[in-house]
């Protein structure tokens, strides 16, 4: 006589992700005949809410879809809005975004390094446990990322949604004073971040190999933040005006995000995509520490993400302070010749989870007609759903409940995913039959 063995595993909420969500499984004879990962709250509809706007508005309404990565909403909208109005702001605008987006991956990957995934590494629940044993290793990524946030705040006032950035440039220049000053801290900082990218490659980290197509943006010379053409590990080398011609987002019925698949099929975006992609952009001393972490690049291993997090934290101390080396006071910190032109324009950029992509129209009055946003973790959701059948596949499915449901989480903790970004995430209910 055989026996039906039914498991179901309720997670109220995955913590140590940025929203809310669920996952179900359905397991049956040993298989997983059905995966869905439910994003259940409310999309905000501001794309909708940006109909009407003035263009000059739209930088400080964008900047607040996210709290963690606001500085690539308004770097990807500003870009696309120029691209309409006809600005070139010149190289002293051009660096400073530089800068101020180094300070956003600085302030986002040491977050999610120390605060989020870390703990699931190390066999702690949360980083108040975590410190316990590792004190100094959190108190160093809190301090890398505070100073993640006066990068921020630099360039844009503050370092909660900014409000410094404007189409055109800035409102207002640093203090050479200030600018030299954060330079010290900036230069004092490069070793422990090289300690960092060491630490991360010496976790005890899943050894999951798996085939997946990494997507990031491509620039001629340098590693990719503002500007660039969108590639892909399969040939894919395109215009970032091209992109709806490829990416295409759908609405499946578990989901009130968009999911979007790259030629039908999932696609990957992000800090291990970039540094899959994009090493031969890195400068020399980053090149020599992504040496030392011991790891073939590219890495098919999505846990090796946390150690691309850290290398990129190590290259944004190096660029922030390339560029704020040689800073100096511009005539203006921006263009305030701007004349309303009707248009469609294109921003892409990259957040620190990955590719944002921007496309505006607006009539002659400089209002906005449409607007359509397409955040990264919407496009990571159909290759997490991917990795999580393999990764369930690997570990085992007649494994207990509880490493099963952890195995989840970590999955999907290891993305970094910004749920708040695409509408809102974890109730894990898994069925066994």
């Amino acid at each position: 006589m055989s026996e039906e063995r039914r498991i179901a595993i309720n997670v109220p909420a995955l913590a140590r992700v940025e929203g809310e969500g669920a996952l179900e499984v359905l397991i049956e004879a040993d298989r997983i005949v059905d995966l869905k990962l439910r994003i259940y709250e409310p999309p905000r509809l501001f794309e909708k809410l940006l109909e009407g706007r003035d263009y000059a508005e739209v930088p400080d309404l964008v900047a607040r879809i996210c709290g963690i990565c606001p500085v690539a909403y308004q770097m990807s909208a500003v870009h696309a809005l120029e691209s309409i109005l006809a600005i070139d702001p010149g190289p002293w605008v051009r660096g400073m975004r530089r800068v101020f987006y180094c300070g956003e991956w600085l302030e986002s990957h040491s977050l999610h390094i120390h605060l989020l995934a870390a703990p699931d590494f190390l066999g702690f629940d949360s980083i108040t446990a975590m410190a316990k044993v590792h004190p100094e290793e959190v108190r160093r990524g809190l301090r890398l990322q505070a100073l993640g946030n006066e990068l921020i705040k630099l360039c844009g006032a503050r370092s909660v949604h900014p409000i410094g950035a404007r189409v055109g440039g800035f409102h207002h220049a640093p203090a050479v004073e200030e600018v030299s000053a954060l330079c010290v801290r900036l230069r004092a900082a490069l070793p422990e971040a090289a300690d960092l990218v060491r630490w991360t490659a010496g976790l005890d980290l899943p050894d999951e190999v798996q085939g997946f197509t990494c997507v990031s943006l491509r620039h001629p010379v340098e590693y990719p933040m503002n500007e660039g053409r969108i590639i892909s590990d399969q040939g894919l080398d395109i215009d970032i005006a091209e992109f709806e011609n490829r990416f295409k987002e759908h609405q499946v019925p578990h989901s009130t995000a968009l999911h979007c698949l790259l030629d039908d099929k999932p696609y990957l975006v992000g800090p291990l995509a970039r540094v899959n992609l994009n090493r031969d952009r890195l400068p020399d001393a980053v090149t020599v520490l992504l040496a030392e972490t011991g790891i073939r690049w590219p890495s098919a291993n999505m846990f090796h993400s946390i150690v691309a997090r850290a290398v990129e934290i190590y290259y944004a101390l190096w660029e922030a302070l390339r560029i704020l080396e040689n800073y100096h006071l511009p005539d203006f910190p921006g263009t305030d010749c701007v004349t309303p032109t009707a248009g469609v324009g294109y921003g892409c950029t990259e957040a620190p989870r990955g590719l944002l992509w921007h496309r505006y129209e607006l009539n002659e009055r400089g209002e906005v007609v449409t607007a359509r946003i397409v955040p990264p973790t919407s496009q990571n959701q159909a290759r997490i759903e991917e990795n999580l059948q393999q990764a369930l596949l690997a570990v085992g499915l007649d494994q207990d409940q509880d490493k099963l449901r952890f195995h989840c989480e970590q999955v999907i903790r290891n993305y970094d995913p910004c749920i708040s970004c695409a509408t809102h995430f974890l109730d894990l209910r898994l069925q066994r039959r």
